[in-house]
């Protein structure tokens, strides 16, 4: 019995940006007895069919992106005779979708670290069950990923988790719902080995994989002091310790570089953004999602601040040495068409390093997607024989751009003004000015090619409506890939050691 751990995607690049972490967490999970597992990642190259033999085991992780093309998958791999196991964050919240349409004989809800060798064992016996619940488990029990399968030279980045869960509730977002909002945060020495196998294979670049590396805030232990909740303050306290010390040994290792996922109360923080600079880790992804306080009262994030203030607030990171990636979505319902310039305005002179601009779009789990289907009763829209409710079963090319009925804008309107800001953010000479920072030419040109990538393997991709502006964006994103990831590779260094922790923790800030 060969196990195969697949990542669907429609779209193939040769090279990728971010190791597909959970491919080597449940290859880490596969028992010995079964051989190691063969991964694909779509991202890279294509499955291909004849490798799946009668009685293998697929296993299939999708979110909703990618499910459609992962059900394609699942129904070749069932004709061929092999048992089909799906998990991932779409297929916890549809399992019956992905027995219906995918051709699973089973599906994992929640994390798989743990059940996933139970469902080998059902399936070595013919005997799997429709469904395993994987449950949250405590970040102990996280499996480190195996890289020793990782293909060399083919990503960019490595990726790292450190964990689990985010305490806040925007109302696009379903982290907090599928992976909660208690922090399950790991012990230092299991990230430090994993980041330091990384660097001995030679990965210099790293992502932290977190859905929020800050998940205690100075207001969160102030709450706790004014409540006088003497356990959870203590709690937090010891949150926020573990957090400097994972930085702290972090700053130990030598020519390694970390991007993670913050919020933008961090910047309320200088100490943990200075803790942040001194582990390297050089820059983060901040959910800023709006410039105005309507369009945060929109989503629950009014705990983001807008305006000039907001400006202010991004530049606190650039100060203390931390690069935004800042994202943006457009068509809230108080969005107007002077929003989308006012929004590129704000991400220039706010300086940040990157940028990205979505649209509105309902992701089941969030809030709002609940809202807009019960907005559509009980006879929604088809498209193809499909209700839009289930959108990501509508065939791409297909697929609205827009699924909300904006007051004041179409869909077109919204598609074309956001196409504009990413066009304008992007344009060389803006990718040039913001290069500035950087000392060397060598870095500059670096700079702006991985700009360019970025930009044409996450907009034209994202929100083109035709099929040649899509196909161009690919042939750019795997001519500039290959030497990119060059300029992230490093000299392996096979005999690094393990930095060893502190034998303190450190002091716990307040206010």
């Amino acid at each position: 019995m060969m196990v195969h751990l697949i990542n669907p995607s429609d779209v193939s690049f040769g090279t990728a940006v971010i190791t597909p972490r959970w491919l080597y967490v449940l290859a880490a999970a596969t028992p010995r007895c079964y051989g190691d597992p063969a991964i694909v990642d779509e991202t890279l190259v294509r499955v291909d069919p004849a490798s799946i033999r009668p009685g293998d085991v697929v296993g299939i992780g999708v979110h909703t992106a990618n499910a459609l093309r992962g059900y394609e998958i699942g129904k070749m791999a069932r004709d061929r005779g092999a048992y089909v196991v799906f998990g991932g964050i779409h297929a916890t919240l549809y399992p019956q979708e992905a027995i219906e349409l995918g051709g699973a004989h089973a599906v994992v809800q929640g994390d798989g670290d743990q059940v996933w060798p139970t469902v080998l064992a059902d399936c070595s016996h013919d005997a799997p069950k429709p469904t395993y619940s994987g449950g949250r488990i405590e970040a102990s029990q996280f499996c480190p990923a195996r890289w020793d399968l990782l293909p060399r030279n083919r990503y960019m980045w490595a990726s790292v988790q450190t964990v689990r869960g985010c305490p806040k509730h925007c109302s696009f977002c379903s982290v907090w719902r599928t992976d909660g909002q208690r922090p399950r945060q790991r012990a230092s020495d299991a990230v430090i080995e994993e980041i330091v196998e990384l660097r001995r294979l030679g990965f210099r670049f790293i992502a932290l994989a977190d859905d929020n590396f800050y998940p205690v805030t100075l207001g969160d232990l102030r709450l706790a002091q004014q409540q006088h909740n003497s356990a959870r303050l203590h709690e937090l306290e010891s949150l926020r310790a573990e957090r400097f010390e994972l930085m702290s040994r972090l700053a130990k290792l030598p020519d390694v570089h970390f991007f993670t996922q913050i919020t933008m109360e961090a910047a309320e923080d200088p100490e943990f953004l200075d803790a942040m600079r001194a582990a390297h880790i050089l820059g983060a992804l901040v959910g800023v999602e709006s410039v105005t306080p309507e369009g945060l009262k929109d989503i629950y994030k009014d705990f983001n601040l807008a305006g000039e203030h907001l400006v202010e607030r991004l530049q606190t990171f650039r100060r203390h040495g931390v690069h935004v990636l800042g994202s943006f979505i457009f068509g809230l319902p108080s969005d107007n068409p002077a929003t989308f310039m006012a929004t590129a305005d704000v991400a220039d002179r706010a300086e940040i390093t990157f940028a990205q601009f979505v649209m509105l779009t309902p992701f089941p789990g969030t809030v709002d997607f609940v809202k807009w289907e019960k907005s559509l009763g009980d006879t929604p829209e088809t498209i193809a024989g499909i209700p839009i409710t289930r959108r990501w079963l509508i065939p791409t090319h297909l697929r609205p751009k827009l699924f909300w009925a904006h007051p004041v804008m179409s869909a077109e309107d919204i598609r074309r003004q956001t196409q504009a800001v990413w066009d304008k953010f992007y344009t060389w000479r803006s990718i040039w000015k913001r290069s500035r920072f950087i000392k060397s030419q060598k870095g500059r040109v670096a700079f702006m090619l991985i700009s360019r990538i970025y930009r044409h393997m996450y907009a034209d991709t994202g929100i083109a409506t035709d099929s040649a502006r899509k196909a161009s964006s690919a042939r750019w994103a795997r001519w500039l890939a290959k030497p990119c990831r060059r300029l992230f590779s490093g000299r392996p260094m096979p005999h690094l050691q393990v930095p060893p922790g502190n034998q303190e923790m450190l002091p716990v800030a307040a206010d």
